[in-house]
């Protein structure tokens, strides 16, 4: 596995992560992975990613259902973070129910909400 050797891990061993919407372009998120959770996505073709606050893997969707497949996986000019264009299933990638995490933005010196609620999340994490 030489390829993931190449990737300069930081200090806890964890490479950021930014996930991007094939069909659309769009930002979706941002997380970490460790060298388990990259060789699964790359295994299974599926985004695996790494909790920092609950110290485990994390295959994205494993509850909500709303699934990443990989289509394909870059790493930048430094070799320390990744890109991964993913097909979005469900069409919300972000556990607050709406299509992406970055979903507040800057204006007038406050945070404004620009995007709506897609499924409460409530209904996604409980159902």
């Amino acid at each position: 596995m030489d390829w993931i050797n190449k990737i300069k891990w930081n200090d806890d061993g964890l490479v950021p992560v930014i996930t991007q919407e094939f069909e659309t372009g769009k930002i979706l998120m941002f997380a970490w992975m460790n060298p388990d959770a990259l060789k699964l996505t790359h295994d299974t073709g599926h985004a695996v990613y790494y909790s920092r606050s609950r110290k485990k893997l994390w295959h994205k969707g494993e509850e909500s259902g709303h699934t990443q497949k990989i289509i394909e996986i870059r790493i930048d000019c430094d070799e320390d973070v990744l890109l991964i264009t993913v097909e979005q299933k469900g069409g919300i990638a972000c556990h607050t129910g709406r299509h992406d995490c970055f979903f507040q933005k800057l204006e007038n010196d406050d945070w404004v909400i620009d995007q709506p609620v897609i499924k409460d999340p409530e209904k996604i994490y409980h159902e």
